[in-house]
């Protein structure tokens, strides 16, 4: 543990931890944080859309006057420019022979040939134009009416009764007896699950939709890679066809299929294309790894299939920007990313391997880190019997402000960071500390469940959230 700074915390400069950052070789490691994001239950109707019309300018009488003489004006000089054309050509003059008509049918005739051939070969090369989605598909590629036929039985509703209301989704069939790919967030506090298949699954022509509707269990969820595993009791179901994320070109051609704002719209198709890869983005603190696309995902689709021209699922829609922000804007899990999480919901019932330090507390404002002139960071205020924080010498009332040289302001950036570790390995964390900034060397250990994975902020005192800090702050010299 090294203590390289004996000095007082720099009272002088009221941002004076970006002084230490500098110092010290930390770089800020802001992620962009699309506030505008929404997840697959967020009711379109609670977004404010306002379209800008110009206003009509009251001309008055001077402009239509002015509007009425340049008509005129320019009728005038064309009438003049027609007679001039035509004496120069001897058209129009005195003693033209009665021949002159039969050149202009000739001449017309021509023309009209002409003419006839150019649109002719514009209407050829028009109809030879290939389509964007042409343009983004491979020779060997499906059509969009094959890829929607393979797949529209693979896709599912999910409908949930949670706490807060009832909610809807879509889900992938994964296997033949009934295990179902969704998002997290669409199954989040849900007291119960049910999924309901497509009518293609019907016993016959006079079932209704309560034969289609089948209760399911949550087998696993994980809300950091926002992925969860559901199960139903039926056999027989139509798996989906999982491709390769990592063969995935931006250009080439993308399908959605889902069930946007109800399940009355349910299997509705759009099309697109793969517009990114590797956008690395924060929705809901949770910092991710997404495909983007311009295909159209609306509140309803999280959860359903990103599909590639040869009607493999390669993501899985999980956001999009709202309108008031932007159109055009989708994400999707990478399914080469999803693949190793979902194989271990199965089997454990949880993500294993994922690091924990063992902390809680709360991120320090920026009111207070200005007020008394201390940095920004994430004050622990529960330090866990026998984790990797306890070991290493980490205290109660330590400020955190750094992981492997990197500046953090809070618990979510601090997570970001520790996520990218695997429990087992060592990471240096530096704290403030009575003035002091001090590192440590910390061997994470495994999470026993999703919740330790993620260092947690505590409940604030409702009326004054300050309060529990003013017996902290009171022991620096300030």
């Amino acid at each position: 543990m090294d203590n390289y700074n004996n000095n007082n915390y720099n009272n002088d400069n009221s941002n004076g931890y970006n002084s230490y950052g500098s110092q010290y070789g930390y770089t800020q490691n802001n992620q962009q944080n699309y506030n505008g994001y929404y997840g697959s239950y967020q009711d379109y109707s609670n977004v404010n859309e306002v379209v800008y019309t110009p206003k009509k300018k009251k001309n008055g009488g001077r402009k239509v006057l002015a509007g009425i003489v340049g008509v005129l004006t320019v009728a005038a000089i064309g009438a003049t420019s027609i007679v001039g054309y035509n004496l120069i050509r001897g058209e129009g003059s005195v003693g033209t022979s009665d021949n002159s008509s039969t050149d202009k049918s000739v001449k017309t005739s021509a023309s009209a040939s002409t003419s006839n051939d150019t649109d002719s070969k514009s209407d050829t090369v028009e109809r030879d134009m290939p389509s964007i989605t042409q343009l983004a598909s491979p020779a060997d590629a499906m059509s969009i009416p094959e890829i929607v036929e393979k797949n529209t039985a693979s896709v599912v509703g999910i409908q949930c009764v949670a706490t807060n209301g009832v909610f809807m989704g879509t889900g992938i069939i994964m296997s033949e007896d009934g295990y179902i790919l969704t998002n997290a967030h669409v199954v989040e506090n849900a007291r119960s699950v049910s999924v309901k298949l497509p009518s293609s699954y019907a016993d016959d022509s006079e079932s209704d939709d309560s034969d289609l509707t089948i209760s399911a269990q949550i087998i696993g969820t994980d809300a950091q890679s926002d992925i969860a595993v559901l199960k139903i009791d039926k056999t027989g179901l139509t798996k989906a066809e999982f491709g390769k994320s990592s063969d995935v070109k931006v250009g080439e051609v993308a399908i959605v299929i889902g069930n946007p704002l109800s399940m009355e719209l349910a299997n509705s198709v759009t099309a697109g294309i793969i517009s990114s890869l590797n956008r690395t983005i924060t929705i809901e603190d949770r910092t991710m790894n997404y495909i983007q696309t311009d295909a159209s995902i609306n509140s309803g689709n999280s959860g359903g299939p990103l599909i590639n021209a040869y009607g493999q699922v390669i993501g899985i829609a999980s956001a999009a920007v709202t309108k008031s922000y932007g159109e055009g804007i989708g994400f999707a899990i990478p399914i080469d990313e999803a693949i190793p999480i979902i194989e271990d919901l199965i089997k454990n019932g949880h993500v294993t391997g994922r690091p924990t330090l063992g902390v809680s507390g709360e991120n320090i404002t920026d009111i207070y880190s200005r007020y008394y002139n201390i940095p920004k960071g994430f004050r622990i205020k529960v330090v866990n019997s026998g984790s990797a924080a306890e070991e290493a010498g980490i205290k109660v009332n330590d400020i955190i402000i750094g992981i492997e040289g990197k500046l953090v302001e809070s618990i979510e950036e601090f997570n970001a960071v520790k996520n990218q570790h695997k429990a087992g390995e060592t990471v240096k964390i530096s704290v403030y500390r009575n003035g002091e900034i001090l590192d440590f060397d910390v061997t994470l250990k495994e999470a026993a469940n999703e919740a330790e994975s993620a260092e947690q902020q505590t409940q604030t005192n409702e009326y004054d959230p300050y309060n529990d800090y003013r017996e902290f702050f009171n022991q620096f010299p300030f």
